[in-house]
């Protein structure tokens, strides 16, 4: 009797599983159909140019997309540039240096804490520390001091990227196999050449995984960034300019928008960024799979 009840718990649980799973994807699916749906309207009134025209006039009903998408990708790349070095190193202290004890908790602690601040409280501390120290430096280089501008947000959306990208990245090097560490040493390695030439080189797939995934992050952040680069809808001249990023313009232009086509260019953009975050999560997590494998 016990038997045939564990086995019926245990075909409930898969079944559960499976559903669960199954409404997961049909979720995804009515994302990507509503707002295929939604912006119907302007993908046949703008067509294919869309994706390349940089003028952005609501008022002409004249709708290109070109100036947020240079602007996300720039700052996106920017930020994961800046913060690059840091999450490494907080990676290898982490996993490699101090794996276990009273510190590296706090650590870890402190770093999901970071992760945890919204992203409106880094957009309004960015704009009362960052800003005016961006701006005391465009006027020491002769440029216009409005302290905002792609820079500005990229530092700060640097720092909201560190815990994601410590968190997978510390996993994949506390992962390497300690004999591989040990037959370094031995041959007379310092730790300093284990960790280049060893830890590093045998978890870069990992490693480039976990920077692809917090670039997904970076790609779809709104509040700090709208807060923080100026909100200017054309081709930014240098990393300095202000300028427009994807989830930025719907979040400023979406509720004063009127007619149909305005509104649905609106969720075209929704729409491309949902698609390239997506395939930029998958490949990241199809890396991290192979690199765990």
């Amino acid at each position: 009797m016990k038997n045939r009840w564990r086995i019926l718990e245990n075909k409930i649980f898969v079944r559960w599983l499976s559903i669960s799973a199954i409404l997961t994807m049909v979720l995804l699916l009515m994302f990507f159909l509503t707002l295929l749906v939604s912006s119907w309207p302007a993908i046949k009134a703008n067509g294919f140019s869309f994706l390349w025209s940089k003028n952005w006039d609501p008022v002409n009903s004249h709708f290109g997309m070109l100036p947020f998408l240079i602007g996300t990708l720039i700052t996106s790349f920017l930020a994961l540039l800046i913060s690059a070095p840091f999450s490494i190193a907080a990676a290898l202290f982490l996993g490699e240096f101090y794996p276990k004890g009273v510190i590296p908790n706090i650590f870890r602690n402190v770093i999901d804490l970071l992760a945890a601040i919204p992203s409106v409280v880094y957009g309004f501390w960015g704009l009362y520390t960052i800003a005016p120290l961006i701006s005391h430096l465009q006027q020491k280089m002769h440029l216009q001091a409005s302290g905002l501008g792609i820079f500005t947000a990229s530092i700060v959306l640097s720092i909201m990227l560190i815990p994601y990208s410590v968190s997978l990245i510390r996993q994949v090097i506390s992962m390497t196999p300690t004999p591989l560490k040990e037959a370094a040493y031995a041959l007379g390695s310092t730790r300093r050449e284990v960790i280049t030439k060893v830890i590093i080189p045998s978890n870069i797939s990992g490693i480039s995984a976990g920077f692809l995934l917090s670039l997904g992050r970076a790609l779809g952040e709104t509040m700090a960034v709208t807060i923080l680069i100026g909100n200017a809808p054309e081709l930014p001249h240098s990393i300095f300019s202000p300028s427009y990023t994807m989830a930025s313009v719907i979040a400023n232009e979406f509720t004063e928008a009127v007619d149909e086509i305005h509104t649905g260019s609106l969720i075209e953009i929704g729409l491309l960024l949902f698609v390239v975050t997506t395939i930029i999560n998958l490949i990241g997590r199809l890396i991290i799979k192979r690199a765990i494998a």
